[in-house]
């Protein structure tokens, strides 16, 4: 591959990466079932354990390394979050 188009590739995975958790937590406010189930989750064990796992899992799930914090996600389902690397 053209070290140009990977490069490219590249800039655009570490920009997903910053912002893959608010995207996440977006897509769970913006499905019914999974809100639905979210909010099940959050009744039985509180919120700050719930959001915690969910973004452990995404780290784990995609290999990812702790970079800032990001303090103004646009899901409103969390007040920070933290972005990949």
């Amino acid at each position: 591959m053209s070290s140009d188009i990977t490069k490219f590739a590249d800039e655009v995975i570490s920009q997903m990466n910053k912002s893959i958790t608010d995207k996440i937590f977006l897509l769970i406010q913006n499905d019914k079932d999974l809100m639905h189930q979210y909010l099940r989750l959050v009744e039985k064990h509180k919120l700050n354990p719930v959001n915690a796992q969910i973004g452990k899992r995404i780290k784990e799930e995609y290999k990812l390394t702790n970079a800032e914090r990001n303090e103004n996600p646009i899901s409103t389902l969390i007040v920070s979050h933290q972005e990949f690397i």
